[in-house]
């Protein structure tokens, strides 16, 4: 480069009123910088804070809005077929469902495993698409809905089709052992889950191993064998744990080294410091303790103040069907409790963290994915006063805009 000129970028990204990085090191845990902005190159950031000295391909101007990364949603049931509104609206009326309507888990698995898988795709598409609308660039997306082979590798197979069709990252994890099936002993349907395992390994279909321990679904026997299967496989460890009632599944949790635990209703202060400890990380779903009226919601502050990073996910699901991120944060902070930092940290440093994935995306730094998205409020604060509204003008994935969609 001939001396005294600038480097040139693809993409800068300036005018902000607010740029947070939400780096992990923050003291204010969204890292603010006012002003500032992001300059990308080859689908990295190469330069945050101070870009006028960069010429680029393409300048997007944040006209005094907030820059930030892109959300990370750590917890979805993305992949499903049918709907169970009919259950939902019995239920908010104080009424018994129908008969013959989809209600629960294995409901939902009636109607995915009716579902063609172009239909599948589909349906799964839209709610994609409706999340990255609303600044979403990475998202988890559990299998579970099958709760056989068969219908669980094509629930797998969808994951892997999401995130070659979309223009974000898409996360599997194999949550054969989500519930039980009607029709299948217990101790059956565990070996088939375990069986299954070396093939969505073998075939690069998951990168976690997931089980819902909790009452009337997976004892820690059964948790722990499914688990350390996946484990052996090289599937790393998840939990939905204490959602219910008290498991002491957090020992196994830490003895097998989770990624991260979530729901965490009844989980105890020593446990969650125990888990803080070991460095896994806990997802906060507070859209989920709306929609199903949780007697017992979790308060997020209990698991900040043991010392666990704290995570943020909508849980879009048959029985949670919220897809924005924003919304989350909004529910986080009035329902919840945090303030405006720690949900925005929950949702992306807290949320790449419970993946994993914290030293490429979740947070803007030199070097990382150039995940970023652009709100069109003067401050971050409106992501949880102006709730309901999608305050994101530009969602940028890979270093590249989004758009279309």
């Amino acid at each position: 480069m001939p001396e005294g000129e600038s480097p040139h970028v693809d993409l800068v990204v300036t005018g902000a009123a607010e740029l947070l990085t939400c780096a992990e090191d923050a003291s204010d845990l969204i890292g603010l910088i006012p002003g500032g902005g992001v300059a990308i190159s080859g689908g990295r950031i190469v330069a945050v804070g101070d870009v006028s000295g960069f010429r680029a391909d393409r300048v997007i101007d944040a006209q005094g809005g907030v820059i930030m990364p892109g959300f990370v949603d750590s917890h979805t049931h993305v992949v499903f077929g049918g709907s169970r509104v009919d259950e939902y609206a019995a239920k908010v009326s104080g009424q018994t469902p129908p008969a013959g309507v989809p209600v629960g888990i294995t409901g939902t698995v009636a109607t995915t495993r009716a579902a063609t898988a172009e239909q599948l795709l589909q349906e799964s598409s839209a709610r994609v698409r409706e999340m990255v609308k609303s600044g979403t660039t990475t998202l988890e997306s559990k299998s579970g809905y099958g709760l056989d082979s068969k219908h669980e590798l094509r629930l797998l197979e969808s994951n892997q089709q999401l995130d070659e069709l979309m223009p974000v990252d898409i996360v599997s994890t194999y949550l054969g052992a989500h519930a039980f099936p009607v029709d299948v002993p217990h101790d059956r349907y565990v070996d088939e889950v375990v069986h299954l395992i070396p093939e969505v390994a073998e075939r690069g279909l998951a990168e976690f191993c997931d089980v819902y321990c909790d009452e009337g679904y997976f004892d820690l026997a059964q948790t722990a064998r499914i688990l350390s299967a996946g484990l052996d496989a090289g599937l790393k460890p998840k939990l939905h744990l204490d959602a219910y009632g008290h498991t002491g599944a957090a020992a196994i949790a830490i003895e097998l080294g989770a990624v991260s635990v979530d729901h965490l209703n009844f989980t105890t202060d020593a446990e969650l410091r125990a888990l803080g400890d070991a460095g896994i990380a806990g997802v906060y779903m507070p859209c989920l303790e709306y929609s199903v009226a949780h007697s017992r919601p979790l308060d997020p502050r209990r698991v900040v103040d043991a010392g666990m990073e704290l995570a943020l996910a909508t849980d879009i699901c048959p029985g949670c069907w919220v897809t924005d991120m924003q919304l989350a944060v909004a529910m986080a902070c009035r329902t919840g409790g945090l303030s405006v930092a720690q949900a925005l940290r929950a949702a992306t440093h807290g949320a790449a963290r419970s993946l994993g994935r914290q030293e490429s995306v979740g947070s803007l730094k030199v070097g990382m994915q150039a995940d970023v998205i652009v709100l069109d409020v003067a401050r971050h604060e409106d992501v949880a006063y102006r709730i309901g509204r999608n305050a994101v003008t530009t969602v940028i994935a890979r270093g590249a805009i989004v758009e279309g969609l």
